[in-house]
Formats: C-alpha cells, sequence, structure tokens
C-alpha cells in the first residue's frame, strides 16, 4: 500500500503530490521499465499540472479540486488523486496491473481487492478508514458504508473556503442504498445542508418501488427451508443455485447458511474473494461440491437480465444433471427483477425447474432516493447514472433533479442567486440616478425628452431620501443604490426604503422580498391589479382615445423603455413601511381572485432591449396585390398594444365568411368536440365547400391534434393581427392568402401532431362514440395507433374499472369500423400471435431487436443499453430514439392487421439467412411506427407488452363492447337492465373460453351471435386442450385428444402439445379404441408404477427423466399407467 505520513494531530494530513512522488520512485525502482508520466515530470519540478480537460464527466470530479471519483478511464496528467467508491467493473474500468497515474483513495476492503484481483500495484493505493477524517490537499475528506456492496463507501469533501469564497461540503455517494441509520451517522449528520450530493439515480424513477433488503433476504432463506423440508424422506434430490456478483449478495449467501444451517458451495475464484472480504474461514463456504446442495455460481448462468430476464433452463439442467441432481431451484436477486405479484415474487418455472426472480437491490429504490436527498437536504444534487448525465444541463440531467424538486434547499440556491446582483462597492460615491423619459420620436435623445412623464431631478430624490431616512436608520445610501440596480424602474423610492427596512439592511433579503410580492408592489403604484392593464392587450375598442388611456406606450427604438403614465402615481407619495406578515395576510385574502401563477406578460412590465420577433409579425406584412395605403402593416409587439385601432381577428375573421359556412360551423365544432379553433374550422368547411362529411373526414385525417400542444397553436398564431381600419375585403383578400401561404395538411400532420393527439378512449361509455372518436374512417384498416394510444392510457391508470372501459371502447371503435381487425386486436392485447397449443413463438431476442434499433433509428447499440440501464424498459428506450428521427416523409401507417401477419411471418422464419430476414421485417414495422407504436411495437416483439392485460380483462372488454354496439342509441345510458346483460354476457366468454380456449373460433363466434352468444354457442373440439387442475398424484398432467382422423395428441398442463415425448403411449391409446369412437378428449395423468413393488407409483423427477420413450430410458413402456379423472375420483384407463 501508499506509505502515508505519519501525523501526531487528530487529523492526518497528506499531500497527493508528495504521495505520489514518492510512491512512483519506489514504483520505479520495482518496476524500472514503467514509462516515466507527464504528471510525475511536472510535480517534480514544482510546476503546475494542466488543466482539468473540459470533456471529463462534471459528476467524476469534485468541484474545486483535482479530485476524481470513479473517473479511472478519464484518468489524466491533470490530477494524481482519484478516488474508487467500490469494486465493481463499471466503476473501476480502467485500472490494471500497469496503473500509475496517480493515488487511489478507497476504502480497506477495496484496497486489498484492487492489489489481490486486479494486480494494481500497491503503491499506488491508500485506505481510508470508515468515518475518519483525513486532510488531502488541505480538503476534508471523510469516508462513510454505502450499504451497497462489502468495501463500498460514501465520500465526503470538505473544500476550504478563501477570501471571496466559503467553504463547501460535497457528498459523493457512488452506489448506495439508502437506509435509516443512516440518519444518525454522525459523519453525515455534519453535512446536512451540503452544497450538492453527488447521487446513485440508478432507480430515480417512480416505477422503482421495490422492498427492502431484510423482506427480500428474507423470502430467499424461507423459500430454501420450505422445498429442504418438503424433500425430506423423499428420493427426490434437489439443487439450489444462487447467482451472485464477483463481489455482492453476501448477504444472502450468509443469512442461507445461518437460518438453515448448510454450507454452500463456491469454486476456488469466489472462494479468493470470500477470503480478501473476510469470510473465507467463517465455516460458511466450502470448495467441495459433495459438501452440500447449496451452490454458488456466477451472474448470467440462469439467464440474461437485459433487455429482459430470459432464463437459460438448457444451461441449469447441463449444471443439475453435471452435479446430480433430479432438481433445480435457481435464485436471481436483483431490482430489475421486481415484478408485483399477490402471492409473492415472479417465478419462471419449466418441468423440473425453477428460478425464483427476487427484487434484491443493493442500490436505492426512488422512494428511498428521495428520503435520502429529504435528510440531507442539499442546495442541489447531482445525478450520476443516467444518459447523458456527464452534461449537467443535458435534458435527462434536469429532468432527473426535478424528481427532488421540494427536498433541495431552495431558499439558499435563491440567496445564492441574488448575492450575484449584490455588489457593493465600499468608499464609492452614491451614484446620480438617471433621469427617466420617455421619447416618441426615434430621432430625440432619452435624456432630452419633451415628454414629462416621469421627469425626476437629482435634487428632488435627494430631497425626498433625505426626507425619508432618519437618523440612525439601517437604510444606507450605498444600500438603496443597490437595491435600485437589481430592480426594475417602476419601483418607487418609497418602496426602496420599506424593502431595505423590513429586511433589516439586508440587500439581499430585500431583492427577495420583492419578487415575493411583485404583484402587490406593481399594484400599489398603478392604483389597478396587474391583471386588468395586462387585458388591455387583449381588448379591442373603437375608440382610439379610450385606448391611450388604458394601454401602455410603445417605443419603436429598441433602445428605449415604456413605462407607466405618471398621472396615476405621484412621485412624492408616502407608503406605509411593510413587514413579511402583512404582504402575506394581503396576498392570501386576494388569493382567492388571483391565478396562481404569474402570466409571462407581467414579466414584460419592466422591459428594456431589442426583442426578438415573433412569428405573428411576419403575417403583419403588406399582402400581395394590396398597396400600403389600402392594407397598413400591422404593429405586433410583445406584451403591448400600439397606438392605432385593434380589432378582433377572429370575428373579422369569420364575418368575410359565407353565411351558408357560419350556420354549419357550430354543428361542425360541436361534431368534433371543439377540437380545433373556429377559424381553423372555418378554412376546413371552406376547403370542404359546406360539406360537413368531408371536413370531418379532413379533420380526422389531418387534424386529430390535442389543442394544448404547441405544434397546434400554429394556426392561432399564425393569424394576422389586423387594424381597426381593415375592412372585409381587405380580411377576405387576408383569408385567401393564409389559404395560399399555409397548407393546412402539412400545418396539422406535424412529426409530433400523433403523440400529442386528444385522446378519447378514456372518455366514460355514455359519452365515446366508436365512429366520430376514432382516428380512421369506415372501411379503412385500423391503424395498430389506436391500440399504442389505449395501451398508453391503461399502463398509466391503476383503477380496474377504469381500464376495463378504456378496453372497451377501443374494441368498439373496431367493432363498428373494421370488425375483421378484432381478433389480432385481441391478439396483440394479450401478447400473443397464436394460440398456446399452437406453439408459435417469435424467435425473436433482445439483440435483434436491438439491432434493427440500431438501423431504424441511426442510435448506436452503447447508447441504447446506456438509456436502458436508466429507463429499464426497451420499449421506453426505442420511444425515445423514435422522437428524435428525423424522415423526409412519413411512412405508411402501421395497421393492426398488416403487424399481426409479419409477426406471424416472423415466427416462420426458419433456415440460412432467417435472422437476416427477420430483422429486416421487424425494421420495415420500426420506420412504420407513429406515435406511442414504437414503444409497444418493441414490448411485443420482446414479449413484455407491461399494460398489466390478461385474457380475463380483454375477454370482458371485448364482450361489454360487443353488447353496448347493439344499441341502437348513440350514447346508450347505464340502466339496471343493461349492466345485467353486460354482466351475463361477460359470464358467457369467460365459459366459453375455458371449455374452448381458442380465440380464432370464440372471436367470430361473438361477433356473430352478438347479444344473442352464450357458453352453448361453442362446444368442445378435440385438438383444442382444456384448462386443466393441477396433477393429484406425482405424475404428469395430461389431455389426450382423439381427432376425426384418427390420429392422438397430448397436451400438458400449459396446454403445450407433448405428444411427441410419449410415442409409445399414444399406441396405447390408439390400441384400446373402438372403432364406434371417432372422437374425445381424456383429462388424464400420466404416472410410472413400479410393478415389481406392489404396482408403487414411482416419482415425477424418474417420469420426467424420460426422454421420449426410449428404451434406455429410466422407465420402460410397461410401467406407464393412465389415470383418467371422472368426479373426483379415478379409474385405471388400461
Amino acid at each position: 500500500m501508499a506509505t502515508l505520513p505519519n501525523s501526531t494531530t487528530k487529523t492526518l494530513t497528506l499531500s497527493s503530490s508528495s504521495t505520489f512522488l514518492r510512491s512512483y520512485k519506489s514504483y520505479s525502482d520495482f518496476s524500472p521499465q514503467a514509462s516515466l508520466p507527464c504528471s510525475f515530470d511536472l510535480l517534480s519540478a514544482g510546476s503546475p499540472l494542466p488543466p482539468i480537460p473540459p470533456e471529463l464527466p462534471r459528476f467524476k470530479i469534485i468541484p474545486r479540486t483535482r479530485f476524481i471519483v470513479d473517473g479511472f478511464r478519464c484518468s489524466g496528467d491533470f490530477s494524481v488523486s482519484y478516488f474508487l467508491s467500490h469494486f465493481h467493473s463499471d466503476h473501476y474500468t480502467g485500472l490494471g496491473p500497469n496503473w500509475s497515474k496517480g493515488i487511489i483513495f478507497c476504502s480497506e476492503i477495496t484496497a486489498r481487492l484492487l492489489v489481490d484481483i486486479l494486480k494494481v500495484p500497491p503503491f499506488f493505493v491508500a485506505s481510508l478508514s470508515l468515518n475518519e477524517t483525513v486532510e488531502i490537499d488541505g480538503c476534508d475528506v471523510a469516508v462513510v458504508d454505502a450499504n451497497h456492496c462489502p468495501g463500498a463507501v460514501q465520500f465526503l469533501f470538505v473544500v476550504p473556503g478563501t477570501d471571496e469564497r466559503r467553504s463547501e461540503r460535497y457528498i459523493h455517494t457512488g452506489d448506495f442504498r439508502y437506509c435509516d441509520w443512516m440518519k444518525s451517522d454522525p459523519c453525515l449528520c455534519k453535512f446536512i445542508g451540503a452544497d450538492a450530493v453527488f447521487l446513485d439515480t440508478t432507480y430515480c424513477n417512480p416505477k422503482y418501488v421495490f422492498p427492502s433488503q431484510k423482506e427480500s433476504v428474507e423470502y430467499v432463506v424461507e423459500t430454501v427451508k420450505r422445498i429442504r423440508a418438503q424433500s425430506e424422506g423423499s428420493s427426490e434430490s434437489i439443487l439450489f443455485l444462487i447467482a451472485t456478483y464477483v463481489v455482492g449478495k453476501e448477504k444472502i449467501l450468509l443469512e442461507i447458511s445461518r437460518h438453515c444451517g448448510c454450507l454452500l458451495y463456491v469454486d476456488d475464484k469466489k472462494m479468493q474473494i470470500l477470503s480478501i472480504l473476510g469470510h473465507g474461514d467463517s465455516g460458511v463456504f466450502t470448495e467441495d461440491v459433495s459438501a452440500t446442495n447449496v451452490h454458488v455460481i456466477g451472474w448470467n448462468l440462469l439467464g440474461e437480465t437485459w433487455p429482459y430476464f430470459r432464463p437459460n433452463f438448457v444451461k441449469m439442467k447441463e449444471i443439475m444433471t453435471e452435479r446430480g441432481y433430479s432438481k433445480a431451484v435457481g435464485f436471481v436477486a436483483t431490482g430489475w427483477m421486481y415484478e408485483t405479484k399477490r402471492d409473492g415474487f415472479a417465478m419462471r418455472v419449466k418441468e423440473s425447474l425453477e428460478i425464483h426472480l427476487v427484487p434484491y437491490s443493493e442500490h436505492s429504490s426512488y422512494d428511498e432516493l428521495r428520503e435520502y436527498v429529504r435528510f440531507l437536504r442539499p442546495k442541489h444534487v447531482i445525478p450520476t447514472v443516467g444518459v447523458d448525465v456527464e452534461k449537467l444541463e443535458s435534458k435527462h440531467s434536469l429532468a432527473l433533479q426535478k424528481h427532488f424538486s421540494g427536498l433541495v434547499d431552495e431558499t439558499a440556491n435563491k440567496h445564492e442567486f441574488l448575492m450575484a446582483f449584490h455588489q457593493k462597492s465600499e468608499g464609492a460615491d452614491m451614484k446620480s440616478v438617471q433621469n427617466v423619459s420617455v421619447s416618441t420620436n426615434e430621432g430625440e435623445n432619452v435624456g432630452e425628452s419633451k415628454n414629462p412623464v416621469l421627469e425626476v431631478m437629482d435634487s428632488e430624490k435627494e430631497s425626498n431620501l433625505r426626507e425619508l431616512t432618519e437618523p440612525g436608520d439601517v437604510v444606507s445610501k450605498g444600500a438603496m443604490e443597490d437595491l435600485r440596480d437589481c430592480l426594475p424602474s417602476w419601483v418607487t423610492q418609497d418602496q426602496i426604503l420599506s424593502l431595505l427596512r423590513s429586511s433589516g439592511g439586508d440587500v439581499v433579503e430585500a431583492v427577495s422580498d420583492f419578487f415575493e410580492h411583485e404583484r402587490e408592489l406593481y399594484e400599489q403604484v398603478n392604483d389597478k391589479p396587474l391583471s386588468t392593464h395586462i387585458s388591455q392587450t387583449d381588448l379591442f375598442d373603437d375608440s382610439a382615445s379610450h385606448l391611450e388611456n388604458k394601454c401602455t406606450q410603445v417605443i419603436p427604438d429598441c433602445g428605449a423603455k415604456k413605462v407607466f403614465s405618471q398621472d396615476k402615481r405621484p412621485t412624492t407619495a408616502k407608503f406605509a413601511v411593510f413587514n413579511k406578515p402583512s404582504l402575506t395576510k394581503k396576498r392570501t385574502s386576494s388569493a382567492g381572485n388571483k391565478p396562481k401563477k404569474r402570466g409571462r406578460s407581467h414579466r414584460g412590465v419592466e422591459s428594456s432591449g431589442c426583442k426578438q420577433s415573433t412569428i405573428t409579425k411576419y403575417f403583419g406584412k403588406v399582402f400581395p396585390g394590396d398597396s400600403c395605403d389600402d392594407c397598413p402593416a400591422v404593429n405586433v409587439a410583445h406584451g403591448s398594444v400600439s397606438s392605432c385601432q385593434h380589432v378582433n381577428i377572429e370575428n373579422q375573421f369569420l364575418c368575410s365568411s359565407d353565411e351558408t359556412y357560419m350556420k354549419d360551423l357550430d354543428h361542425f365544432l360541436q361534431i368534433i368536440n371543439d377540437g380545433i379553433p373556429r377559424n381553423a374550422a372555418m378554412s376546413l368547411l371552406k376547403k370542404a365547400k359546406g360539406n360537413i362529411d368531408v371536413a370531418v373526414d379532413l379533420y380526422y385525417d389531418n387534424v386529430y391534434v390535442d389543442l394544448s400542444s404547441k405544434e397546434t397553436s400554429i394556426l392561432q398564431d399564425a393569424q394576422p393581427e389586423l387594424s381597426g381600419d381593415l375592412t372585409s375585403s381587405h380580411a377576405e383578400k387576408a383569408t385567401c392568402f393564409l389559404e395560399k401561404t399555409m397548407n393546412l395538411s402539412t400545418l396539422f400532420v406535424h412529426g409530433a401532431s400523433d403523440d400529442t393527439c386528444q385522446n378519447y378512449i378514456s372518455l366514460s361509455i355514455e359519452k365515446y362514440s366508436p365512429v366520430e372518436h376514432a382516428c380512421w374512417n369506415a372501411g379503412e384498416p385500423a391503424p395498430y395507433l389506436h391500440l399504442a394510444r389505449t395501451f398508453d392510457l391503461v399502463e398509466r391508470e391503476k383503477g380496474r374499472l377504469k381500464t376495463s372501459i378504456m378496453l372497451c371502447n377501443m374494441f368498439r371503435s373496431l367493432i363498428a369500423l373494421s370488425p375483421e381487425d378484432v381478433l389480432p386486436a385481441v391478439y396483440l392485447c394479450t401478447n400473443r400471435i397464436a394460440a398456446d397449443h399452437e406453439n408459435m413463438e417469435l424467435n425473436i431476442g433482445g439483440n435483434l431487436v436491438v439491432a434493427a434499433l440500431e438501423e431504424a433509428c441511426g442510435v448506436n447499440k452503447s447508447k441504447i443499453k446506456e438509456m436502458y440501464n436508466v429507463v429499464g424498459d426497451l420499449g421506453d428506450v426505442a420511444q425515445e430514439c423514435r422522437q428524435t428521427q428525423s424522415l423526409l416523409a412519413h411512412p405508411r401507417p402501421l395497421s393492426i392487421r398488416n403487424l399481426f401477419q409479419t409477426l406471424q411471418k416472423i415466427s416462420l422464419e426458419t433456415g440460412n439467412g432467417s435472422a437476416i430476414r427477420r430483422k429486416n421485417l421487424v425494421m420495415n414495422l420500426m420506420r412504420s411506427c407513429r406515435g406511442m407504436e414504437m414503444k409497444f411495437l418493441v414490448r411485443t416483439l420482446v414479449r413484455n407488452l407491461r399494460i398489466g392485460a390478461m385474457m380475463k380483462t380483454i375477454l370482458p372488454a371485448l364482450a361489454h363492447a360487443v353488447v353496448l354496439n347493439s344499441y341502437s342509441l348513440e350514447h346508450p345510458e347505464r340502466s339496471e337492465s343493461l349492466n345485467l346483460q353486460l354482466q351475463a354476457i361477460s359470464a358467457a366468454v369467460a365459459d366459453a373460453y375455458d371449455v374452448t380456449p381458442n380465440l380464432d373460433l370464440l372471436i367470430p363466434a361473438l361477433l356473430n351471435k352478438g347479444i344473442k352468444f352464450s357458453a352453448l354457442s361453442l362446444a368442445m373440439l378435440p385438438g383444442t386442450p382444456i384448462p386443466p387442475m393441477l396433477a393429484r398424484y406425482d405424475g404428469q398432467r395430461a389431455q389426450i385428444h382423439r381427432l376425426a382422423d384418427g390420429s392422438v395428441k397430448v397436451f400438458s398442463r400449459q396446454m403445450k402439445e407433448t405428444t411427441a415425448r410419449f410415442p409409445d403411449l399414444i399406441n396405447i391409446i390408439k390400441e384400446f379404441c373402438k372403432p364406434a369412437v371417432s372422437t374425445f378428449i381424456i383429462d388424464a395423468e400420466i404416472v410410472g408404477v413400479d410393478r415389481k413393488i406392489g404396482n408403487k407409483l414411482m416419482s415425477f423427477q424418474e417420469l420426467s427423466s424420460r426422454e421420449r420413450g426410449s428404451k434406455n430410458s429410466s422407465i420402460s413402456m410397461d410401467s406407464i399407467k393412465v389415470f383418467q379423472h371422472l368426479n373426483s375420483n379415478f379409474k385405471f384407463f388400461f
């Protein structure tokens, strides 16, 4: 290890530069061939190190230091002080036997792992003790336990202050799991109110709320104990497999040994790690594979966890067979595996293999992250995990920080912000207050204005100041000038004095008080509410004099200021000194009449400098073909009203329209539920020549957008503000000009229009119209967008009843407009492409989907994986990639039928080149996606739709849709008889599916018979398995079907065809069949019988080891018996 200097003081003090020079000299003596780093030459010569490169991720460097945390991939000659939080590869990447770029500060356990496992030269590794402070390069550094993996720590830094800056405190959590004892840690308590926390944001998403570590560990322990107890006294041998990281999950292993009283087998490499951690001689672990049936294995042996968990039963069975066991139970413990289950955690089962997915995480959950920030209440939270977190101002980084709004110390942030305005110059003379004047002529100088508005002389101000201030007053002239520089020009001298007195002369506090009560102060100055002034910009009156009295003046010169008439407020008016309670009370009392948020126009009260022109100013130009005399230019100033007369644009625009259109306008808006502005609706009616049906088609084809979206406001902003002198002929010309220059279809079919679409699916059953609220027309293929929008709403909805209504509305539109698409839609809703017994699988892996996503959206694989590690869902990642994709032209829309047929085609692709063909098909689907389609298409491909809808949810919703669509009323009212009919048909559909679980038969029958459908509409059909009960004996449940052509099929409990496993049983069934019996279905159980020991039933494991009826199997054909179940009794079939 690196030699640290001895210290007689309580706090150890060291210099990383001196330590590095000593360590490198020792290292060069030990390894002479080492190349000399540039930092060594610079420090030896007493020269400063190079500046820190700007591309270094900001969350890896502590401000005002050269301390690099977990940034070994970014190492360079700019620093020799490196900190490693824990021994995980994503943090120590860049370290190895050739490391010589600086000193690595870490915990004692991590230091031993670096030296013994990674072979890092010990000269450059310095260990820090827990809860002890060390002074490094003048900064106090302490480490506390991170509750992550062995040796993981959080770093606490205190950066000393200077004459200009105070000292600062920073916490870098590394990877950590918050727990309650951290609130009582003395070191952490000293960092409450820290300047920043570099936070582990691995699970910074509200959906990541998983159980505590204690609950997850107890589940694993209890499961092992239960299965071990059940297997005692039987011939069954069970192997337990615990998947772990190189370092981590040791808590689970130790608890299993302590509660179950057993050893745990590990290989030699794992034993080396455990020995370093201090568990080698604990008597818990052994390298004898036959000494115990609880084995510790590598992380990915039981399956892949990215992009979703896919169990590797093949490898698991190999391990089980190789080690001589008949059953294997595995445990995969990670936070990514959490799935909400009523009866415990998720589990994957196949034959004698089962894998338990345990949500044991060593990272903090979402609620724990918020609790940790609430406890520390820092000024800033800096994410360390996520997409683009290297840039503190990136979109994703800011989104992560919003999760902690209200938990950080926002008051301190405001104080720091305002301190930037407070630059006090002691000893300087008080600056003379410049004259404020208004000029209406561009050629006049501001200081020579002939307009007497707000004309105040310096002498008057000084006299007022002398009158207002009193001997011994805490308010100084310098403070008043500093405050004046920070506030708008309309603030009076009396208000400035009152603000300073109420804050005790503190300028920063006075500025804060001002912005808290800006509205009240402004109303005091102008003797009328601010909302009244702002509303004047929206009022149009014919009287020019009236406008002059109500509105502000607009100065054409960009450098001029706009102010308010002095006749409304005398300059010498005295204001009582106010305090915070009085202001707060006043604000509360009027809160009922004022909005909670101030509009942007309020900020424009004090506006100086040239502003950027708005898009509406473009349309104020003279129209083609009109002269300037006929059509005066429009003055559109942001936040103000020009001195010319204004008219209501919408009324003028509509008045020039034909009376016939006006009569149909209200009817049209009622049909489309006021989906667009009246002027846009009038344009559509004109385009349709007054035909409402054609206008509705145009609306739903191109204009199906949410009015709250920014994209839709383009029509409103595009209308020119016409002057009061504009005649109706000019308005008509303006309308023609807009129609020629603005293509409605182009404006509304914008890239994001599908995403911002107003979705009517969430309406109640009474208000939803299957035809009018659909996004396609009758006879057209139903778009997949219809399903995607529903999935998006269902995913966010927690109520079961509301979910059922949404699904019902979705099916109602499908039945009304595209009944042939109902069956594919049901399959897609249940994440299937065929009936279960047909054994049709997509055969698409996560890598293929990612590869297709790369080409379709132009995003590299590393970026996709990085985004997935943050989001945790490949569908969300794909949706984000699609939103950043640029297209020259929109592709052909994706329909439900086309998607379903393509998925079936993908499942049938086999042979050479099938992977490429499947990838091309997937890419074509992705390129056709609109709106939310990409998200749910990818989820469908990876078979993880995540909308919580199952067959028992989908079928009742479809049944309700059939009943509701059969009613002739446009909006059926919910009556008692209708509710009874809905319940009856739901039960009938459920019963029919239990008898015939084949959607290819059930859905057409339901659509054909409608409300007359009953459970008797379908009968049992040989070849279609029926969901069976569990096996009563230690055998395999089987359903034996004899078809009309004489063939026999056997189906498992999961309704999978297993005929090939029992060829000898098929021969027996055929032999014992009577010629008169053509078809039958037998619900049976196959068991093994030992005829040598009184027909004793053999174990399930012996039967499952039988391979396709082979003669070499442990159970021969003569040992097979079939039990036929009849009314809780049984009889031998032969």
